[in-house]
């Protein structure tokens, strides 16, 4: 049994994989500083991780990008991967996705390329254990803060893992059912609300902007996805900058070149672009997933239905963790 705020080492990194940071939920409060939120582009995939393995859901989970890692466990412990259909082993014995596993000191968990979706969070009791800055474990990369070394993680890296409660968390059946699941696609269409800027745009160019499907261009990434498709206007006579205002992750930008600029979890705190829509929320997660080269479809909703959309994703986790929590006791 381990004391309370210890920690020991769960990891130690064979091979990084493309892009893997650590996220816990991101550096709330700090915006006012001009500095960003960061945290998950998939919030609903590493809360659900964070839950199946007990953890508090805002607990650093590791955010692994199109190919993951390989790494050499030296402890026990109890895992779960959620999010994109990232073909996961260990030992070369195949481990299952939305639901917890368990991992033997000197196993090697090996995740491969993402045959569906974009980035996988794997979770593990306890927690990936590193240094909070300004109140948040994430990487934020650009500043160089937050989750390992403010880095990507490189072969050779050791990953600690918390032990915030004492004993072992119990090892229960549960997974997240495909029903709650956020509905990934390749090619998602996306719900969005009118942004404040969207009437200066021509009337042609917003009917265009929600009835065409954008391209995500490789220069994508935690930024932004930087859109291709048919060129957006403003009416005559608008400035197509203005004085900056807010953004936020979902903002959806239109610079000169008339070619949208989707905003993620790394996104600047202000912009000076009109800004046509915003994804709503619950939606944030399909967008996540979608890979460069995929295609986003836009759909406006009233912000009534973004509202409901939200609360209901909220409740479905609520009755994720409720059930596990549950389970737990009663076996416990």
């Amino acid at each position: 049994m381990k004391k309370r705020g210890t920690w020991e080492m769960g990891f130690e990194v064979i091979k990084p994989g493309l892009l893997s940071t650590l996220q816990d939920e991101g550096r709330y409060g700090q915006r006012k500083y001009g500095v960003i939120t960061s945290g998950p582009m998939d919030l609903f995939a590493h809360r659900a991780a964070n839950i199946l393995v007990g953890n508090n859901r805002g607990a650093a989970a590791l955010e692994m990008t199109l190919l993951g890692p390989s790494m050499v466990a030296k402890k026990d412990m109890l895992l779960s991967l959620c999010g994109a259909d990232m073909e996961a082993d260990r030992d070369g014995i195949r481990v299952p996705l939305w639901r917890p596993f368990l991992i033997r000191k000197g196993d090697q968990l090996n995740v491969h390329y993402a045959v569906k979706g974009c980035r996988a969070y794997l979770a593990v009791y306890g927690g990936f254990e590193v240094k909070p800055v300004m109140g948040s474990r994430s990487t934020y990369l650009h500043a160089g803060i937050g989750g390992h070394q403010g880095r990507a993680l490189q072969a050779g890296d050791d990953l600690p893992v918390r032990q915030d409660v004492v004993g072992d968390y119990l090892h229960h059946p549960g997974s997240v059912s495909a029903f709650i699941r956020p509905g990934y696609e390749d090619n998602p269409v996306v719900r969005v609300v009118k942004g404040k800027e969207a009437a200066l745009f021509t009337e042609a160019s917003v009917r265009s902007f929600l009835a065409q499907s954008y391209i995500v261009t490789a220069q994508s990434d935690r930024m932004g996805y930087r859109l291709e498709g048919k060129e957006l206007e403003l009416s005559d006579g608008v400035p197509s900058e203005m004085i900056s205002e807010a953004v936020v992750q979902g903002t959806i930008q239109v610079p000169p070149s008339g070619q949208p600029i989707l905003l993620m979890a790394d996104c600047q705190t202000t912009g000076g672009y009109p800004r046509i829509a915003h994804v709503i929320t619950a939606d944030l997660p399909l967008v996540a997933q979608v890979k460069p080269g995929g295609k986003i479809r836009f759909r406006e909703v009233s912000h009534r239905e973004a509202q409901e959309q939200i609360l209901l994703q909220a409740m479905d986790l609520r009755l994720l963790e409720a059930g596990v929590r549950a389970w737990v006791r009663d076996h416990g």
